[in-house]
């Protein structure tokens, strides 16, 4: 047997066993990382509306403020934002994190969990980190799937729930933006079979494309003129860009740090542009560095040197320290991995 058919009845074997657990749970918490994305929230929303569907007791958390792009899911009176809560959240049976195996990018709410559920797995695409801190065993990673609404999908149908209207605009959700529109696919065709199926409940995929890539105010244009007026193009061909936003400018045009992102993307249009950075300064102090690739280059290297972890193209890190020397660190980072 091929070590590609083991490892994929290896994959099926882990999701018989996740299904399980979860089908023998009461009581089940949802999360997802800090500075939650499209991905992991809307794989956990769908995964919540599914267990509501079999009267399971669960419960959504988001560690912070969730941008108000996501709005549009219906969810604001169910999901809990950790960081303004001052109870305590268990005892739970089971607690699933979606979208990332790195603990880190949960706290402080991952201590917590670790002390009042019985379990906590990671439910995640992303290849585990060769240094930093291991998944909790019995989690399912599965590096092959285009997103974590994808695996999610999968677990559903594990669950034998049918899908329904918000079941299936929450997972289109966190495909499509992930996959940025089925950009990014990894080369299988899963996640368009997926979004067929997806398909035939909800039927209006272009507000949700809308609501996911078409929500430009003139406070974000005002963040990215000024973005693109610093912005540092390094290199003989200008093959690195690096830009840099603060809390005050997000604050001065009215914008959250999820808005940031769609810059750093924009950037990436650049012809000229392979390695583009984002330094975004933190409210807890040090930057959030994101990092993008347009192929050639491995960028999860630099993440993981910085602490950090995510795909080969696209990855980043949280960064405590000075800034000239995060940003000195960061480009000679990048220059060793261009050479």
């Amino acid at each position: 047997m091929s070590q590609a058919k083991a490892s994929h009845l290896e994959l099926e074997n882990q999701l018989a066993l996740l299904v399980k657990k979860i089908s023998e749970a009461e009581s089940i918490l949802l999360t997802t990382h800090k500075q939650c994305d499209g991905d992991g929230l809307g794989a956990m929303v769908a995964l919540y509306y599914a267990l509501k569907k079999i009267n399971k007791k669960v419960r959504i958390f988001s560690v912070d403020e969730v941008p108000r792009k996501y709005q549009f899911l219906g969810v604001n009176d169910e999901l809990e934002i950790y960081e303004n809560t001052n109870e305590a959240i268990g005892p739970i049976d089971l607690t699933l994190i979606f979208d990332t195996n790195d603990s880190r990018l949960v706290e402080p709410l991952f201590s917590e969990l670790t002390q009042c559920s019985s379990e906590v797995f990671f439910v995640d695409h992303h290849p585990e980190l060769i240094q930093g801190p291991a998944p909790t065993k019995g989690s399912y990673i599965d590096i092959t799937a285009a997103s974590t609404g994808e695996i999610t999908y999968y677990i559903i149908k594990g669950l034998k729930v049918p899908l329904d209207k918000n079941i299936a605009r929450s997972l289109y959700m966190s495909i499509a933006f992930d996959t940025q529109v089925f950009r990014f696919i990894r080369n299988s065709p899963r996640s368009h079979l997926v979004a067929a199926d997806l398909l035939k409940y909800e039927h209006n995929p272009e507000e949700i494309h809308r609501n996911l890539f078409a929500t430009q105010t003139i406070g974000k244009m005002g963040l990215l003129a000024q973005s693109f007026s610093t912005t540092e193009f390094i290199g003989p061909k200008k093959e690195i860009a690096l830009l840099k936003i603060t809390t005050n400018d997000l604050q001065n045009h009215d914008q959250q740090p999820d808005d940031s992102r769609d810059i750093l993307d924009m950037i990436m249009n650049i012809q000229t542009v392979e390695i583009g950075a984002l330094l975004l300064e933190s409210k807890e102090g040090g930057y959030k560095l994101s990092l993008r690739s347009r192929g050639t280059y491995n960028i999860v290297k630099i993440a993981e040197y910085f602490g950090g972890g995510g795909h080969a193209f696209s990855a980043g890190a949280y960064i405590r320290g000075n800034y000239q020397e995060i940003h000195d660190q960061a480009i000679e980072q990048i220059k060793q991995t261009i050479k």
